[in-house]
């Protein structure tokens, strides 16, 4: 016997990957049929659109209005990813009936093993057919890609071909670079920076990459460069087992009362999420692939297996059993629980070392993060979700409408779109310290005599002196004003000021504004 006879063959992928996924979300939620122009944006930047709106001129990357402009019939809804989780729980639970053993990448592609799904219907393409009629049975459409490793089937999807064994270089080398960075859920954000580095030396191709010596390539780049290496020559981006999985990894919680609301089981999972991170930073590992398992009271099993290209953070392990509980509990598929959720499981299913884990901010494994991150999920627990809060970045004129606060743990997504024309926006930089009692102030010329704003949004006079309390200082500069008349359709909530910058002898720089009561102060700038 040979050693070629003992050689088993590649264990084989199945890739489904739904197009558009976020915008078939949206048309979804808002009720709409599949031929009407769709574009999903954040940031004010479209990151997916319909078919029928790239047929129109859509296309990713492009700025709101200007995708309106090409389409004026589009319709925009703001990126939601509970949403696409929650209306992609039927299309996995779809696909699970017919092959199970799902991992879901992100929301619109999943991977399985080829083996028994093959079996079963006797050939991969009578595999892939079944697949693709059991996701259309849903009304959705996929494609599906087959291949010996899984970046290579993920590729393959978007292709919708089925890779001969053994052949996934051969598939790969013709295709552009970019290929490599191409789908989120299986490359590092700093993939886009790798692929551009290849273009700047010259590599156009996938193919041309594989070319190069693993030697080389590994002497002189970084661990993400020889991933994408490894994918390039259609081997797996990591090991097949990163590491033996250390016992008692897998956490439960018991849900007494029974859990039957969405706000609530995500509170639970957040919790259970951190005490599994726990778990494993004292084990020194992280997960990369999690199975999130609900027991209803009914006697009802629910799982599902997530895959990441990087270790799952707190944050990230949090979202996706939010994700996964609100698909099951809000869900419109046969699999919906008929009773609460009375036990809550995660458990690892693959682990690596805890080195590839981002380092925390003062060194280690995030180990100051994770412990800030639970005392504050414990002060949540004895004061309510929304005691702890976190601000983000949202849209308006001043610095204090753009400051929104929402609960440590929460989607951070703000109110307003930060990136939208906002007339009479604060220009940068912004204020380092920004007063939520504004103090009053009052601003005069060289002769002594108050400046205030005309209705025309025009100084009266040159501010020459600041008088604040006791204390004055000579005003040696200022910009502005910028008038700012907001909800003038609401008396109750109508608000018309004009802000202005003044630099103050001294080297101080205020942002101050003058409304019915006379000028304030808004900010003080570092």
């Amino acid at each position: 016997m040979n050693g070629s006879s003992l050689r088993r063959p590649p264990a084989r992928v199945v890739a489904l990957w739904c197009p558009d996924w976020p915008a078939v979300a949206a048309a979804t939620a808002a009720e709409l049929p599949a031929t009407v122009p769709i574009a999903v944006v954040s940031a004010n930047r479209v990151v997916a659109c319909s078919a029928s709106a790239r047929v129109a001129g859509v296309r990713r990357g492009l700025r709101r209005r200007e995708a309106q402009a090409r389409c004026p019939e589009l319709h925009v809804a703001r990126a939601d990813p509970d949403l696409e989780a929650r209306t992609f729980e039927a299309v996995v639970a779809a696909i699970d009936a017919v092959a199970p053993g799902v991992e879901v990448l992100r929301p619109g592609l999943v991977v399985l093993a080829a083996r028994g799904v093959v079996r079963w219907f006797g050939s991969e393409e009578a595999a892939a057919e079944a697949l693709i009629d059991a996701v259309a049975a849903t009304g959705v459409e996929c494609q599906v890609g087959i291949a010996d490793e899984l970046s290579t089937a993920v590729l393959a999807a978007r292709r919708d071909a089925l890779v001969p064994a053994g052949r996934c270089a051969e598939f790969l080398a013709p295709l552009p670079v970019s290929y490599l960075a191409v789908e989120p859920a299986l490359a590092a954000s700093r993939r886009v920076d790798t692929v551009d580095l290849l273009r700047r030396l010259g590599i156009r191709t996938i193919g041309a990459f594989a070319a190069l010596s693993p030697v080389d390539v590994a002497s002189r780049f970084d661990a993400d460069v020889v991933a994408a290496h490894r994918s390039a020559r259609g081997l797996p981006e990591r090991p097949p087992s990163g590491r033996p999985i250390p016992p008692d990894l897998t956490v439960e919680h018991v849900c007494d009362p029974p859990i039957d609301r969405v706000d609530a089981a995500a509170f639970a999972g957040r919790t259970l999420a951190e005490l599994l991170h726990t778990r494993l930073a004292a084990a020194g590992v992280a997960c990369t692939r999690l199975l999130v398992t609900a027991r209803t009271g009914a006697g009802e099993e629910l799982a599902r297996t997530w895959r990441c290209a990087e270790p799952l953070t707190p944050e990230g392990t949090a979202d996706r059993v939010r994700w996964q509980l609100d698909g099951w509990l809000t869900g419109r598929n046969a699999n919906r629980p008929t009773a609460g959720i009375v036990l809550l499981r995660l458990e690892p299913v693959e682990v690596v070392t805890a080195g590839a884990l981002q380092p925390g901010l003062w060194g280690g494994v995030g180990d100051e993060d994770e412990r800030a991150r639970r005392a504050l999920v414990r002060v949540q627990g004895l004061l309510g979700g929304d005691a702890v809060r976190t601000g983000v970045l949202g849209g308006g004129r001043g610095p204090t409408e753009r400051i929104v606060l929402v609960p440590v743990g929460d989607e951070v997504i703000p109110h307003s779109d930060p990136e939208a024309p906002w007339p009479g926006r604060l220009p940068p930089p912004a204020p380092a310290l920004v007063l939520h009692a504004p103090p009053a102030i009052r601003l005069d010329d060289d002769v002594g005599n108050p400046v205030s704003v005309t209705e025309r949004g025009l100084l009266s006079g040159s501010p020459a002196r600041l008088r604040w309390g006791s204390r004055s200082w000579t005003v040696i500069g200022w910009a502005g004003p910028w008038p700012v008349d907001d909800c003038w359709w609401d008396p109750a909530a109508a608000r018309c000021i004009a802000r202005l910058q003044v630099l103050l002898h001294g080297s101080r720089a205020l942002l101050v504004f003058f409304g019915a009561d006379g000028w304030r102060v808004e900010g003080v700038y570092d």
